[in-house]
């Protein structure tokens, strides 16, 4: 079972920026979706999932 659902619409959206901009950096555009983030999301674990939400504030990238 996945523990996004528990992920307030501010966290999810600053871990999709931050899974964009890292993770598929070198994807093409059109597999840069909101699903393919939230699969990889998904498949990451919680305590991992934690430090890309905090790392992702530290360095503003949820205000780009």
């Amino acid at each position: 079972m996945s523990f996004l659902h528990t992920l307030n619409k501010q966290e999810r959206d600053t871990l999709r920026k931050v899974v964009k901009m890292v993770h598929f950096q070198y994807y093409p555009d059109d597999h840069k979706s909101d699903y393919e983030a939230d699969k990889l999301i998904a498949s990451l674990g919680p305590e991992v999932v934690a430090t890309l939400i905090k790392t992702g504030r530290d360095h503003n990238i949820d205000n780009i």
